[in-house]
């Protein structure tokens, strides 16, 4: 009868031993099945970086302005000049592009040099070269910036070049047009732009 009484007394207290250690395990959070998960008072929801650029402090008008003054920025370092025109503006539902048409005929002979003196001006401003079209033709390179605004230029028709600089996701706002004023005639209310017909003695020479 003793002998009985310590075995069910024995087993007693192995159970709460067990019970007590896995309560504490609980309290503790200790447990490996789920793994943690960074938490910042909403719920067990991690949402460091999910602000994105519409939490920029920029509004679309501010934006816009910062594109044209790349476009500015690039159309200024080509030498030697080249004409342009404004292309339309086109707004989305949080980003803008800016547009520029070059109305100086480039040649297939030039169409490289002339990417290659915009693709080192965008190295040189710190702009991470994307993507590059090799074609003979119709070449193209595209930019963007550390801050997420796009940039590029592509040659297309009868040696046409273009310009866009799109912005990232930003505050909703009304955008004006640009007030950057084109080297040549301003073409307002025309679209589509004129194909080039400016001749240069370099950009143009080969062309027919």
């Amino acid at each position: 009868m003793r002998r009985r009484f310590q075995i069910v007394a024995v087993a007693l207290a192995v159970g709460f031993a067990l019970s007590a250690c896995g309560s504490e395990k609980a309290q503790s959070g200790a447990d490996t099945s789920t793994p943690a998960t960074a938490e910042s008072g909403t719920g067990g929801k991690d949402t460091k970086g999910t602000k994105g650029t519409k939490g920029n402090s920029m509004d679309m008008q501010e934006a816009a302005d910062r594109a044209d003054g790349m476009l500015d920025a690039v159309l200024k370092e080509i030498n030697p000049e080249v004409q342009w025109a404004h292309g339309p503006t086109s707004k989305g539902s949080c980003d803008v592009t800016r547009r520029r048409t070059v109305m100086t005929i480039v040649s297939a002979d030039r169409r490289q040099g002339f990417l290659d003196q915009v693709e080192k001006f965008w190295r040189a401003s710190d702009y991470r070269i994307k993507a590059k079209n090799n074609d003979t033709e119709f070449p193209a390179v595209y930019a963007v910036t550390k801050d997420g605004f796009g940039i590029s230029v592509s040659i297309r028709a009868k040696g046409q070049a273009f310009f866009e600089a799109d912005t990232p996701c930003v505050k909703e706002s009304k955008v004006a047009d640009s007030v950057s004023k084109p080297n040549g005639p301003a073409y307002e209310g025309v679209y589509p732009l004129p194909s080039p017909n400016v001749r240069s003695e370099f950009w143009s020479a080969g062309a027919s």
